[in-house]
């Protein structure tokens, strides 16, 4: 058995060492800390009032009471430092360390077996306890101090005394503690340890230049922005320094009976001295360094896009930086050839302002920027001007260029009708005194509509311009009025320039004709580039149409069992179209306008001749599908016809002038309106009058239509009574009966049958509002009955299609389209795309429901019609 003896209680006592003395140590500090932290607090205090200089702004009474309450608070914390003070001995660092273990095995390894000593087995288990103790005492840990007094200092004001030090160690200055001691000699020597004076130069906030403190600058040139501010603060006995300047350029005397200034504010304006007299005397040279005015000029003619927008580049620079710019756009008159329109006196227009554009980021001392804007709609637009322009920094210089003469940039209009239009509106806008002129040359220009206008409704747009032009020249035309026909002006030329075309025909059409005004007025590079990117748009999607529509007659033949003979063709690529326009637009860049509108001319006989031979190609019989679809348009166009009729009807019951100067005698497209030639070649015997209006030739497109009297004189409701009949005959020809797409169709033809005979009731009871309604849904029937048929001949192609066998599947992969392409696996690609086959019908319906949109806004019309064409556009 092996004994537990003093030597093991030794060694182990010695590897408590460390553990012990640093027990002992917090325990110390635990004392210092419940001991002193009352007088630490009273100290930190003290010296965060005096760091923050609170003794040098308190009266000296109120800093000898805090003196004497700060002496008082000290001897209370010494104190209550005494009666709290202990100082640990190693009897309770072991005591502690010994309390932190379990079993408390120090307190076991001195103590003694009190019974069983001479019992050999009750020593073992004795012994093996305390060789257990000693193991667990060998890895004694420290305990840490417990630095906490939040029982003593319930308000904390520990934490308040630490936090006023923390701020005076930042923003106050340890050397004020050391003027404390010199308060009890009531403040002879107190500023013996700091600055007597101190002064401050802040140049302007726009130069970027730090606040100088004058006291760290040692004495000579001095260099300082002009409009610097010189802040001087004075320490000390009253008049023991002096401030003198000769830099702010004041004149003002002194008053010798006025007590001495101890603070001086002043501006830097000029060259000159700054001398502080006294004890730390000081002077300076000062040199002003002189704010230059901004410069700007402008670097080059305006670049104007496709569309009207100008690009003009200048460039500005200053010592500081540009704050801000201005453009200001004056009209040139003298440059102004004064003949038609613009002959009157130009009404009083103030000049055009618009800010220049600045540099968001980065420096703006010296940069180069663009003036962006658009002009067209301006009345100067296209017109002589001169510009100027301004740039301002932040002390208010300025600078301005030398006024540039120049041409206005604005949008030009290339169709003959939009050109004309927007001149008349420049010149409504030059002087209200225009008005008459403006309606006389608009009626002329609009004297034969079916040549200037692409639509009827168009042609009633402009007669609506020109009736509110003529009532204004009439009754007077204020300048809110005047804004208004010019807007509407710009509006209309813009739709006759640009066309709302879905027809892929018309539109490569249009862009040709474009091109050719183009090129004939002289446009510029970007001019014809924009012309040119819309004749490419324009003739690949006429490309892709006529591909669309060639797979579907070829497929079609290829149904009946025809053989389609190739025989002598031209075939050529998009790339050859493309290697053509390019070839164009080569020639139009340098110069060659001739050879240019010759390749043009050749690009558009080569357009038509396709056309001519792909109508060629779909000559022939047609299917009974065909047949009705293209009845159903017909009844469509005529029904749309008819409701335009009514409409117009409508529109003269609440603005009877609307057809004044019409013959009651109109006779139709043949009878003429007075004797002579008829718009067909033969001789008219009309009675009535030349009109300037166009109102007769509107109506007669009506009465063209298949079916009516060509004279138009029957009734509204007659017309409607044989368009029903009509519609009756194609229903008794309809195919596809028996499938769900044919009955489908003739459901929406029973639909579109009720609503013309309620229609027709309509007309002949004068109620030409529910009239227009009911022809409405007769015409959305009508559609829903077209998109019923087509689903149902896309079906039965498809059908048709499934039997043909593997040879006729080659036999279609061999076609080509005009263009020489392939058509592929499936040659009647597109042929179920609805869109394909009701293009003007549907095109029709979009145009009157924007004119109807555009009419609903006008707050001029009428309340009634008004919320008539609201329930129109709420219906569709």
């Amino acid at each position: 058995m092996v004994q537990f003896t003093r030597d093991d209680l030794k060694r182990t006592l010695d590897g408590l060492r460390r553990p012990l003395w640093l027990t002992r140590t917090g325990m110390r500090a635990e004392g210092v800390v419940r001991s002193l932290w009352p007088l630490l607090a009273i100290v930190l205090l003290a010296l965060a009032a005096a760091m923050m200089g609170l003794h040098e702004i308190l009266p000296i009474e109120a800093i000898w009471t805090c003196v004497g309450l700060t002496v008082g608070g000290a001897l209370w914390a010494l104190v209550y430092a005494v009666r709290h003070w202990s100082w640990p001995s190693t009897t309770d660092a072991m005591m502690r360390l010994d309390a932190s273990m379990a079993g408390r095995p120090l307190t076991a390894l001195f103590d003694d077996q009190a019974i069983g000593s001479g019992d050999d087995a009750s020593a073992a288990v004795w012994s093996a306890h305390k060789r257990h103790m000693a193991e667990r005492a060998s890895h004694a840990q420290a305990v840490p101090a417990d630095l906490r007094v939040s029982s003593r200092d319930p308000y904390a004001l520990r934490y308040v005394a630490a936090l006023a030090f923390g701020i005076a160690v930042v923003f106050g200055s340890i050397w004020r503690v050391g003027t404390v001691a010199e308060m009890a000699t009531g403040g002879a020597g107190t500023l013996a340890a700091g600055p007597i004076w101190e002064g401050w130069a802040e140049p302007p906030r726009y130069t970027g230049k730090p606040t100088l403190y004058l006291n760290d600058l040692a004495e000579g040139a001095l260099e300082l922005p002009v409009g610097t501010i010189v802040t001087m603060r004075l320490y000390g006995e009253v008049g023991g320094l002096t401030v003198s300047e000769t830099v702010s350029g004041s004149t003002a005397e002194v008053d010798p009976q006025a007590p001495p200034q101890m603070a001086f504010d002043f501006k830097v304006t000029q060259d000159g001295a700054l001398s502080i007299d006294g004890p730390g005397a000081r002077a300076w040279d000062v040199t002003v360094r002189a704010d230059e005015a901004p410069e700007i000029v402008i670097l080059g003619v305006p670049e104007v896009a496709a569309l009207g927008e100008m690009r003009l580049p200048f460039a500005a620079k200053d010592d500081y930086g540009v704050e801000a710019g201005e453009a200001r756009i004056m009209l040139d008159l003298a440059s102004i050839d004064r003949r038609y329109g613009l002959a009157p006196e130009p009404d009083e227009r103030a000049e055009v302002i618009v800010p220049l554009p600045m540099p968001i980021a980065g420096d703006r001392a010296a940069f180069e920027e663009n003036l962006i804007d658009d002009f067209s709609e301006h009345p100067w637009a296209n017109m002589p001007v001169t510009v100027a322009m301004t740039a301002l920094d932040a002390a208010e210089q300025q600078a301005q260029t030398a006024p540039m003469q120049m041409t206005l940039p604005g949008r030009r209009f290339f169709d003959p009708t939009a050109a004309a239009v927007i001149e008349m509106r420049r010149d409504i806008l030059w002087s209200r005194s225009n008005a008459k002129r403006t309606a006389q040359v608009l009626r002329a220009v609009s004297y034969l509509p079916q040549d200037a206008f692409r639509s009827e409704t168009t042609a009633l747009r402009l007669r609506k311009i020109i009736g509110r032009i003529e009532t204004y020249a009439r009754f007077g035309l204020n300048t809110e009025n005047q804004e208004q026909l010019a807007q509407e002006m710009w509006d209309f030329a813009l739709e006759l320039e640009e066309g709302d075309l879905e027809d892929a025909r018309e539109r490569m059409k249009r862009a040709q004709e474009r091109l050719n005004e183009a090129m004939k007025n002289g446009a510029t590079d970007e001019e014809i580039a924009e012309l040119m990117q819309e004749l490419r748009r324009a003739t690949d999607d006429f490309m892709q149409q006529l591909q669309r529509e060639q797979a579907q007659k070829q497929d079609g033949e290829q149904q009946q069992g025809q053989q389609q003979q190739d025989g002598e063709t031209m075939q050529m690529t998009q790339d050859d179209l493309q290697r053509m326009m390019d070839r164009i637009q080569e020639l139009m860049e340098e110069g060659r306008m001739a050879e240019a509108e010759q390749a043009l001319r050749e690009l558009q006989e080569l357009m038509e001749n396709m056309q001519m031979a792909e109508g060629q190609q779909g000559e022939g019989s047609q299917s009974p599908g065909q047949e009705a679809m293209e009845g159903l348009a017909d009844t469509l166009r005529e029904q749309q016809g008819l409701s335009d009729q009514a409409f117009r009807d409508l529109q003269e019951q609440f603005n009877p002038n609307a057809q004044a100067g019409e013959s009651e005698q109109n006779e139709g497209r043949n009878g003429g309106q007075g004797r002579g030639e008829n718009h067909e070649g033969q001789q008219g015997e009309g009675q009535g009058e030349n009109q300037e209006n166009f109102d007769s030739d509107q109506q007669d497109a009506d009465s063209n239509n298949p079916g009516l009297d060509p004279r138009g004189e029957q009734s509204l409701a007659e017309r409607q009574q044989q368009l029903r009949d009509e519609l009756n005959r194609q229903e008794g020809n309809m195919p596809g009966q028996g499938t769900p797409e044919g009955d489908a169709a003739r459901e929406a033809l029973d639909r579109a049958g009720d609503a013309m005979d309620q229609a027709e009731q309509n007309l002949r009871e004068g109620d030409l509002a529910e009239a227009i309604d009911n022809q409405s849904q007769a015409m959305e029937a009508l559609r829903d009955s077209m998109r019923s048929l087509g689903e149902a001949m896309a079906e039965e192609e498809r059908n048709q299609q499934a039997g043909q066998g593997q040879q006729e599947s080659d036999r279609r992969a061999d076609n080509r389209d005009p263009l020489g392409r392939s058509q592929g696996s499936n040659g009647a690609s597109g042929s179920d795309d609805q869109a394909d086959l009701n293009d003007d019908a549907y095109g029709r319906a979009r145009e009157l429901l924007d004119e109807i949109r555009r009419r609903s806004g006008e707050a001029a019309r009428p309340e009634v019609e008004r919320d008539y064409l609201n329930r129109l556009l709420d219906r569709f």
